[in-house]
C-alpha cells in the first residue's frame, strides 16, 4: 500500500538522522561561526531547521510524524475493508443461427409446412458485480428475433432451445442476486426472468445451456422443470459433500398489486441431488404448480388437458434424472417426468396424467478439446390418462430424435450444427415426421 511505502522510507530516513546526530558531542562539535547580518533573509525552511538544536527536539518531531503515519495506515486499512466494490464486469453472448425445417403438413392440419431457411439472432449483455466478493448481482439485457417454430410446424415439439422473438428490442431480461449464508447455503433472488430450473443443479449440464447445449427446448432439461417463470426466491443447501437440497418458488404476478406473489400462476420446486461417486450423479424432483402446465415441449393437450374449460389447474409433478460417466469421453444420462394435473373448478375434479422420458448420450473432447457431441432419444410430454374424456388424451406416441455437435473453435467462439426429428408430431400417427436443422454460432466474451 502507498501508506506502507511512505512509512518504510520515513523509518529509514529517521534512523539515519538519529545515528548521525547521536555521534555529535559538545567536545568535538564545531562552533557555528557568526552569521552575516542578512541571515534572516534565508528561506523559511532553513530558518525552521535552525531551530532544531538538539537530538531531543528531533526525536519529538519524529514521534509526532510516526503517530500521523500510523493513523494514516489505520484509516487506509479501514477503507480497504469497508469500501463498496466499484467493479462491474460486462459479459456478453451473441448467437447467430441459420435454421431450416421441413415436413409434408403442419401437425393436425391439412396446410403444408412452408419449408424455409431462417437467419436469426440473440444478444445478451450481462452486468455482473459483487459487494463482498462472495455474492453476485447480475442484470441482463437481451434482444432476440428467433421464432417459435410451432407457429409454422403446428407443434411446440419443434421449438428451438434458444428461441424467442422480441423483434430485437432491447429489454431487461433477467435480474438476479445470490449470496452465501454460511459455508453450505446459498440464497438466490430473481426480480425478473427466473425459472424453476434455475434454482436446482443440472445433472446433465452439457445439454442444459441455451447457447452451448441441446439445440431443442425438449433436449435441454426435464420438461416438468419448465412450469413457471418470473420473480422468485430459492435456497440451496449442501447437506454434506455428496447431497444437496434445493428449494425454489416462482410467481408470474409478483409485481401485480392486485394479485401479488402467491396468486396464480406460480410454481414451487424441491430437489435432492446426490453425487455418490465422482462418476455418478442423480436427482429427485418434486414440483407443485398452479395454471403453469405449458412447458413448450409437449403436445397441445399437455398445455391444457381440460379443453380450456378450467381456470384452476393444480399440478403435482415428479421427476428423476441420472448421469453416469462411463469413461473420460462417454457420459450416459436419462430422465423421466410425471405430471398429475387436476381441474379444481370443474365438476368431479377431473384429472389427467402426463408422462415424458429421455435418454442422453454425450461424447466429450471429440475432434477438439472442449468440443462434444450430444444425442437425445425421448418422448415429449404426452397425456396418457384423462378422466375428462378419452378424446382428451394422446392416442399415439411421438419420438424426439436429436444429434448435435458443439465445436469449441476458440475460447470465445463455438459452432453447433444439429438436427432433430419429431416422429408422429402431437402424438398422432396421422401426422408426418417433421425435421428441424440449425447451425448455431455462439460468441461469448
Amino acid at each position: 500500500m502507498l501508506a506502507s511505502n511512505y512509512w518504510r522510507q520515513f523509518r529509514l530516513i529517521s534512523l539515519i538522522v538519529l545515528c548521525t546526530l547521536s555521534s555529535i558531542t559538545p567536545a568535538n562539535a564545531t562552533p557555528i561561526p557568526d552569521q552575516p547580518n542578512n541571515f534572516n533573509e534565508y528561506n523559511a525552511d532553513n530558518h525552521a531547521l535552525s531551530k532544531i538544536t538538539s537530538v531531543s527536539e528531533l526525536s519529538t518531531e519524529l514521534k509526532t510524524l510516526e503517530k500521523q503515519v500510523t493513523s494514516l495506515e489505520t484509516n487506509v486499512a479501514a477503507l480497504e475493508t469497508q469500501q463498496f466494490s466499484p467493479h462491474v464486469e460486462l459479459e456478453a453472448e451473441v448467437i447467430f443461427a441459420v435454421t431450416g425445417f421441413a415436413g409434408e403438413k403442419r401437425a393436425n392440419s391439412s396446410k403444408p409446412i412452408n419449408e424455409n431457411l431462417v437467419l436469426s439472432d440473440r444478444v445478451r449483455l450481462s452486468f455482473v458485480s459483487s459487494f463482498t466478493g462472495k455474492d453476485k448481482l447480475e442484470v441482463r439485457l437481451q434482444a432476440r428475433n428467433t421464432p417459435a417454430l410451432e407457429d409454422v410446424t403446428g407443434t411446440q415439439m419443434t421449438n428451438l432451445g434458444f428461441d424467442g422473438d422480441d423483434e430485437n428490442e432491447v429489454e431487461v431480461d433477467e435480474l438476479e442476486y445470490r449470496f452465501p449464508l454460511g459455508k453450505r447455503t446459498r440464497i438466490t433472488f430473481y426480480g425478473l426472468g427466473g425459472g424453476l430450473g434455475d434454482f436446482v443443479p443440472s445433472v446433465n449440464p452439457l445439454f442444459s445451456g441455451s447457447g452451448d447445449g441441446s439445440i431443442s427446448t425438449f433436449g435441454r432439461e426435464n420438461p416438468i422443470r419448465r412450469q413457471g417463470s418470473g420473480a422468485g426466491i430459492g435456497i440451496s443447501h449442501n447437506l454434506n459433500k455428496a447431497l444437496n437440497l434445493s428449494l425454489g418458488y416462482i410467481s408470474s404476478n409478483a409485481a401485480n398489486s392486485e394479485k401479488g406473489i402467491f396468486a396464480s400462476p406460480y410454481g414451487a420446486i424441491a430437489q435432492l441431488t446426490l453425487e455418490p461417486t465422482k462418476t455418478t450423479e442423480l436427482s429427485l424432483t418434486y414440483i407443485h404448480s398452479h395454471n403453469n402446465l405449458k412447458t413448450g415441449t409437449g403436445s397441445e393437450l399437455t398445455s391444457d388437458p381440460f379443453n380450456e374449460e378450467a381456470d384452476a389447474i393444480v399440478a403435482n409433478s415428479f421427476g428423476a434424472e441420472a448421469a453416469w460417466q462411463l469413461s473420460p469421453v462417454i457420459t450416459l444420462g436419462g430422465r423421466v417426468g410425471f405430471i398429475h394435473a387436476k381441474a379444481e373448478d370443474l365438476p368431479a375434479d377431473p384429472n389427467a396424467s402426463i408422462f415424458t422420458w429421455a435418454v442422453l448420450l454425450a461424447l466429450r473432447d471429440i475432434g477438439r478439446k472442449g468440443s462434444f457431441a450430444g444425442f437425445t432419444v425421448g418422448q415429449p410430454p404426452k397425456v396418457t390418462h384423462n378422466s375428462f374424456g378419452d378424446g382428451f388424451k394422446d392416442k399415439d406416441t411421438s419420438l424426439h430424435l436429436e444429434a448435435f455437435y458443439h465445436l469449441q473453435v476458440t475460447d470465445n467462439l463455438a459452432i453447433t450444427p444439429g438436427l432433430f426429428v419429431i416422429t408422429s408430431p402431437e402424438h398422432n400417427d396421422s401426422n408426418h415426421n417433421t425435421y428441424v436443422g440449425t447451425v448455431r454460432t455462439t460468441f461469448s466474451f
